[in-house]
């Protein structure tokens, strides 16, 4: 019983900690992918997809959305997982390597599904970290 409590306890005052290195994560990935974006754009890459152009800023939006969803079930995973860290690098690697399908199939140029898939992968490498550090196990 001590146990329980005690862990409930440790998951409770790290989750402050996390959500705010998520948050700031997810900042820092959102401004790499438009940094990303903006770059390739000036490179001569195309940022249209299906004929529509993404803005340099969608990039920064959806990177924050996905990453705040991650950082939800980073929080989940603290209170439920045994090992929380070790379940959410696994699942968070498994739909990086998910969201890339999109990407693959998307109407677009290669350089253009390159790039994109190179936000996903900038992205990933900056948020899973930043939050995976502030679980234990």
């Amino acid at each position: 019983m001590t146990t329980t409590v005690s862990s409930a306890r440790v998951a409770t005052s790290g989750v402050g900690s996390l959500i705010g290195f998520g948050v700031v994560g997810a900042a820092v990935a959102s401004a790499a992918t438009m940094t990303v974006a903006a770059a390739g754009h000036a490179a001569g890459i195309s940022l249209d997809m299906g004929g529509l152009p993404i803005p340099v800023t969608g990039f920064g939006v959806l990177t924050a959305a996905f990453s705040l969803v991650g950082l939800v079930l980073a929080v989940a995973l603290s209170y439920r997982a045994r090992n929380p860290r070790r379940w959410f690098v696994r699942t968070t690697v498994v739909l990086t390597a998910l969201s890339l399908v999109p990407d693959v199939i998307a109407d677009a140029g290669l350089a253009t599904k390159a790039l994109l898939m190179l936000t996903h992968l900038v992205a990933a490498a900056i948020v899973i970290p930043a939050v995976a550090r502030r679980l234990h196990g």
